[in-house]
């Protein structure tokens, strides 16, 4: 009977003891996230300059799938690996970006289990283990020169009425947080590059000279139809005379001061060099790679497009010519959209200097000889993708300008 009586006393102190650790267990928890509340998520990552690599992950959901991109440090230039290392000027933005990552805080938690990450859009992009195709988010990873990891999220939505705010994680971890944030780096090449690609002001434009014709199956150019619009006490000014579209060549001249690529593809080096030298000599890797853009070398050795030209020439003696070849494939349209929208284009861009047409145009400084020079060494190095939309602002014809057409002028030789 004492037996008993012992048995059924340690009976219900072990049921006393568990409920009391299942009431003590919540209030744990509970203090060990107040107690990090305000922390950084990486406290031995405080200096923003020791980023060297950043990597973003991005998911489409119209195609399921991740878009990885990234930003590299090499040889004192950052470059874009993914695009044949093409080189950006990215000033202080990394800093800032990576700035704004190392003061993330963790804050008010909102989530502790992995079936809540798709409400929060914070399942790793990466994660092949999940079958969800919706509610994953962006994962960005930093990393030092020695490609260690400083920091690492996955970035999820924005919290609904908390202006600045987005819910947030680290891989591996269940816990989700609602944290304050403006920091979203972009996986898209055409965010990271300059937007002023010419460095043209649209107010120091002078002389356009669009040119358009068809290239028949013997290489000679047909139907050549060639409109001149010259900028002068701040009105556009038609050759001929006659009454056309203003906005349409307003559109065209802000489309040259703001032009932004979307991708790149390298020439093959023998045309890159001489394209610097300013000979034009061909190998036959260069014709290959000039006609699967959409460009052709005619017999008497001018380059010429498929979708025609447009000289530009500024009030420093600089002229650029613009050729627009094919359609190009690839680059940050998306597949969803219009197929109009998705025909990105590739531009092919050379930069001449000429005194006289300086001196024309009031400038006797000389200082445009060295603009084009800087100018064409960078352009000779690539084919430029630019967005249809770019493409169809610059690419005026006599019917966008509301102009009567031309007569054909017949084959030229």
């Amino acid at each position: 009977m004492k037996e008993l009586i012992k048995t059924g006393a340690f009976v219900m102190v072990a049921i006393a003891l568990s409920v009391a650790a299942s009431r003590s267990a919540p209030e744990r928890r509970t203090a060990a996230i107040f107690s990090e509340t305000g922390e950084t998520f990486y406290p031995k990552y405080t200096d923003p300059s020791a980023v060297k690599t950043i990597e973003v992950v991005d998911y489409d959901e119209s195609t399921a799938a991740a878009r990885p991109f990234q930003v590299a440090f090499e040889k004192g230039r950052w470059i874009l690996p993914a695009n044949y290392n093409y080189v950006i000027d990215v000033g202080d933005r990394l800093e800032k970006t990576a700035g704004a990552l190392v003061e993330i805080k963790k804050e008010n938690v909102v989530g502790d289990s992995v079936s809540e990450h798709g409400k929060f859009g914070v399942i790793d992009p990466l994660d092949s283990k999940s079958a969800s195709l919706s509610g994953r988010g962006k994962r960005v990873t930093l990393r030092d020169a020695r490609k260690d990891i400083l920091a690492d999220f996955v970035l999820g939505k924005t919290v609904e009425g908390k202006p600045g705010f987005r819910y947030l994680r680290t891989p591996g971890d269940k816990r989700v947080y609602a944290v304050k944030t403006d920091a979203d780096p972009s996986a898209r090449f055409a965010d990271w590059v300059n937007a002023d690609l010419l460095r043209i002001a649209s107010s120091t434009i002078r002389r356009v000279s669009i040119v358009s014709y068809n290239i028949d199956d013997s290489g000679r150019l047909a139907n050549i139809d060639q409109v001149q619009i010259t900028h002068d006490k701040n009105d556009w000014q038609i050759a001929g005379g006659g009454s056309f579209h203003k906005s349409v060549i307003n559109a065209m001249a802000n489309a040259l001061d703001t032009l932004k690529i979307t991708d790149v593809r390298p020439k093959p080096p023998s045309l890159a060099e001489s394209l610097k030298s300013g000979k034009m000599e061909m190998s036959l890797e260069g014709m290959m790679s000039l006609r699967q853009k959409g460009y052709f070398v005619s017999p008497q050795g001018r380059l010429m497009a498929t979708e025609g030209e447009m000289l530009v020439e500024i009030n420093n003696g600089v002229g650029y010519t613009l050729r627009f070849g094919e359609v190009a494939t690839t680059g940050d349209a998306k597949p969803t959209a219009p197929a109009a929208a998705n025909e990105n284009r590739y531009l092919f861009v050379t930069a001449t200097f000429d005194p006289q047409r300086a001196a024309k145009y009031g400038d006797t400084s000389g200082s445009g000889e060295g603009i084009a020079r800087d100018l064409n060494n960078r352009f000779s190095e690539w084919y430029y993708v630019i967005r249809a939309t770019d493409f169809n602002r610059l690419r005026v014809r006599r019917k966008d300008l509301g102009l009567p057409p031309a007569a054909p002028p017949g084959p030229q030789r």
